[in-house]
């Protein structure tokens, strides 16, 4: 199992099909009902996906759910909304969404030979749901989609024809950078998300080929975690500046059997990971499997072991420093427990994180009795994660931080 939770529906195991992802897809109660169909109408939340398989040539094409209309749209692409739900709700709900699916090369963006692809791109400009018709070559397959950075989909469909009914309300910030052929992707990403523009339109305008000055489609599962990234590091550019945090802190805290518990240490900047998934999770079986990931002040210099989900916790963390101007050293665990049956996405992390981040902290004159407090709500015994530290080993030859020990 140990490579079921590393792969995480990749396929490393070589097979052609994921075994743990393809029980999910054939959940009856969850399949579309739209499945058999050749049209859907509905208002897209909006919402575009742009798959990875066969890169350069994907599909990619508008997410719609049939009947559905104006805020019970737009809840199925609201991570606040989704967090009310229970895991099998937020299924149940994302299975309503319709792919449709035109096949693209991802150089095609700025001038695309698919009309198709100009009117998803059309509809991911906007901020509000956008009622829109679809046409399919042949009748919707009956599979939904799962993996561990998306959060699932319905069935998908051969797009033969699409028209959108109503006109797109586009806040100006992206009209006017979607426009700016000249601002680099990751100078737009950063302008979009210091006016406040939610993460899943960041991302929906960088995959469907909006941003940058060289457009390209962007795979989705890509684009969810090159925006936590890139929005990370110019956090982190600015973080670097603040004077340090005078005293440790806790926070504790978690979605969907995602617990965490999060040090801060005074110091400059580091961040640890830790990830323990508890036996009979979704990947885990029968077994206890531990995972660890950590950067020091200079930065990530290569890509998490880890996937999207150290990116998505590290941003979490980021936001709470910069809200306090403080730096830090950042030690978090993330336990994923028996509860987490099925992979809604990284977004779990992202929010699991803010959820810890919202609570009130515990403070500790050491970080040896931080870490005994964090140790009473793990499930999991210290001497298994904790023997995978490296950044508190560090911190101990820190003479910065010899007070505190």
């Amino acid at each position: 199992m140990t490579l079921c939770i590393e792969c995480k529906g990749k396929g490393l195991c070589g097979r052609p099909k994921c075994p743990i992802l393809e029980k999910f897809r054939s959940v009856d109660s969850v399949i579309s009902a739209s499945s058999g169909e050749t049209s859907v109408f509905g208002a897209s939340p909006p919402s575009v996906f742009v798959g990875r398989y066969n890169y350069p040539e994907v599909k990619a094409g508008p997410m719609i759910p049939p009947h559905l209309g104006g805020d019970d749209a737009m809840v199925l692409e609201d991570p606040k909304a989704l967090l009310k739900m229970s895991i099998q709700d937020v299924i149940s709900s994302r299975s309503a969404l319709i792919r449709a699916n035109t096949g693209v090369n991802v150089k095609n963006a700025r001038s695309p030979d698919n009309p198709l692809i100009e009117r998803s791109q059309e509809l991911a400009l906007s901020k509000k749901p956008v009622d829109t018709e679809a046409w399919f070559n042949k009748p919707i397959s009956n599979k939904l989609k799962f993996d561990n950075v998306l959060t699932p989909m319905g069935p998908s469909g051969d797009l033969k024809k699409i028209d959108i009914t109503e006109n797109p309300r586009v806040p100006k910030k992206v009209d006017s950078l979607v426009y700016d052929t000249d601002a680099l992707a990751k100078d737009a990403i950063s302008e979009l998300w210091n006016n406040k523009t939610p993460a899943e339109h960041i991302t929906r305008l960088l995959s469907i080929g909006l941003l940058g000055q060289e457009r390209k489609l962007v795979p989705t599962r890509w684009s969810i975690t090159a925006v936590d990234d890139m929005v990370g590091k110019d956090l982190l550019g600015e973080i670097r500046d603040y004077q340090q945090l005078n005293e440790v802190m806790v926070f504790s805290g978690g979605v969907f059997g995602n617990h965490f518990e999060v040090v801060l240490i005074p110091g400059v900047f580091s961040f640890e990971l830790i990830e323990v998934w508890m036996p009979r999770t979704v990947w885990s079986g029968e077994s206890t499997w531990i995972g660890a990931d950590h950067e020091d002040f200079g930065g990530k210099k290569k890509y998490s072991d880890l996937a999207g989900g150290y990116y998505a916790a590290r941003l979490g963390a980021l936001e709470y420093l910069q809200s306090i101007k403080r730096q830090a050293g950042v030690f978090m665990v993330r336990e994923i427990r028996p509860e987490y049956w099925a992979p809604l996405g990284v977004w779990v992390v992202r929010e699991g994180v803010r959820d810890a981040f919202n609570g009130v902290p515990e403070k500790f004159d050491s970080i040896d009795k931080a870490l005994t407090d964090i140790s009473t709500r793990l499930k999991t015994p210290s001497s298994g994660w904790l023997s995978e530290a490296k950044m508190l080993s560090d911190l101990r030859y820190q003479r910065t931080l010899d007070s505190f020990f």
